[in-house]
C-alpha cells in the first residue's frame, strides 16, 4: 500500500490533479497495485477554510505519506496578503519542512509537438535534458532579506553541504544518461557563484567518466533557445534554475507539458511546473499532462517502478500523435479537447499497451 497526499490547491489545480489521480486509480487496477490517496487543502484553497496556507495537519501528512502530488497554487484573491503569508511563501516552506533539497525539470520535446514551439523544428527536435535545480539554498532563503522605503536587500548564501549534495546528485543522474554535465553559474561576478564552481570541480574527480562544462547562466539561457539539444544534464542553483527551467518550459512548447519532482533524502514531491492559472479555472481547459507526467516521476522515484514511468509517458506519447491538444499546445485547424477528454484519451492508451 502507497499512501499519496494530494494537495490540489488554487486555480486550475484540483483540474488537473483529478486527471492525474484518475491515471493513477487506473495504473493501480491494470498492475494490482494499493494506493491511499489523501486530499489536502493548501495555498489560497487551505487560507480562505483556515486562515494559513499549510496547516501543521497537512504538514505532518506530507511528512507522513510515500509521495505528495501538488497542482497549483497562488492567484489574484490573495496577491495583496503580507508577503511571507501567500501561496508562494507556503510552498517554499513546504519544501524546506520535507528536505527537498533538488528539483527535477525534465524538458522533453514529444515527436507530435515538435511544430508547437516558436523554435524551427530541426532546432527543437530530439530535444531531451533535465534541469537539476538547488531548491532549499540561496537567495531564496538566505538572511538577512527585507525591504524598507529607501531600500530592498536578499542574501545569497551557501553552505558547502547544500552544494556537495546536489552537485553529487547531478553527477549520479548524468552517469545514468549520456554522461554530460554542465553547472551553471555567475563566477565571473559573484563570489557565491566561484565557491559553487570550486566544489563542483572538486567533486568532478569522483565522477571522471562525466564531461563537465561550466557555464555562466546568461549564455545558457541563451543556448537553450540557440540550440537545447547540446544540454543533457544541467546543475544549478536555486534563482537560476527557477529561471532556466521555466525557459527549457517554453522552448518545448508549453509549460502545461512539463513535469517535476522535488526530491530530498526522505521525502518527495511531484508538481507541473505551471502557475495556477486563473484565467481558466473552472472551464475544463487546462493541460493535465504535465501533472501525469509528474505522476510518471513518481512511479519512477519514489515507487522504483520505472517501467510504469515509460507505460505513462509511451501514452502521452501516443495521445499526441491521435491529435489530441488542449487549447494551450494547439495550432489552428488542431482538434482541441477539454482536460477531461484528453485524461480519457490517456487512460484508454494505458489500459491498451
Amino acid at each position: 500500500m502507497f499512501t499519496i497526499v494530494s494537495l490540489p490547491g488554487d486555480g486550475i489545480g484540483p483540474e488537473v490533479v483529478a486527471g492525474a489521480t484518475r491515471v493513477i486509480q487506473a495504473l493501480a487496477e491494470k498492475h494490482d497495485l494499493e494506493f491511499s490517496i489523501e486530499e489536502h487543502p493548501f495555498g489560497g484553497a487551505s487560507y480562505d477554510a483556515h486562515g494559513e496556507m499549510l496547516t501543521a495537519e497537512t504538514l505532518e501528512a506530507c511528512k507522513e505519506c510515500d509521495a505528495v502530488l501538488l497542482g497549483a497554487v497562488g492567484g489574484p484573491k490573495w496577491e495583496n496578503l503580507p508577503h511571507d503569508k501567500k501561496p508562494e511563501a507556503a510552498l517554499l516552506k513546504l519544501r524546506k519542512e520535507l528536505g527537498l533539497f533538488a528539483n527535477f525539470r525534465p524538458a522533453k520535446v514529444y515527436d507530435a509537438l515538435v511544430d508547437a514551439s516558436s523554435l524551427k523544428p530541426e532546432i527543437l527536435s530530439g530535444t531531451d535534458f533535465t534541469v537539476i535545480r538547488e531548491l532549499t539554498g540561496g537567495i531564496y532563503f538566505g538572511q538577512p532579506r527585507g525591504y524598507d522605503e529607501s531600500k530592498g536587500w536578499n542574501t545569497m548564501v551557501y553552505e558547502r553541504h547544500e552544494v556537495e549534495r546536489i552537485v553529487r546528485l547531478a553527477f549520479d543522474a548524468a552517469m545514468k544518461r549520456k554522461k554530460r554535465l554542465v553547472s551553471i553559474d555567475k563566477a565571473n561576478v559573484l563570489e557565491c557563484s566561484q565557491f559553487w564552481r570550486n566544489i563542483v570541480h572538486e567533486i568532478h574527480k569522483d565522477f571522471p567518466e562525466v564531461e563537465l562544462q561550466d557555464m555562466y547562466v546568461d549564455n545558457a539561457a541563451m543556448q537553450i533557445v540557440r540550440d537545447p539539444k547540446q544540454f543533457d544534464v544541467i546543475v544549478t542553483k536555486n534563482l537560476f534554475g527557477d529561471i532556466l527551467s521555466d525557459i527549457s518550459g517554453m522552448i518545448t512548447g508549453s509549460l502545461g507539458m512539463l513535469p517535476s519532482a522535488s526530491i530530498g533524502t526522505i521525502h518527495a514531491l511531484y508538481e507541473p511546473i505551471h502557475g495556477s492559472a486563473p484565467d481558466i479555472a473552472g472551464q475544463n481547459k487546462a493541460n493535465p499532462i504535465a501533472t501525469i507526467a509528474s505522476v510518471a516521476m513518481m512511479f519512477e522515484h519514489s515507487f522504483c517502478m520505472k517501467n510504469i514511468k515509460e507505460e505513462i509517458y509511451a501514452a502521452i506519447e501516443k495521445t499526441l500523435s491521435e491529435g489530441f491538444r488542449t487549447v494551450d499546445i494547439a495550432n489552428p485547424g488542431d482538434r482541441v479537447v477539454s482536460t477531461t477528454a484528453i485524461t480519457d484519451a490517456i487512460i484508454s492508451n494505458l489500459k491498451a499497451s
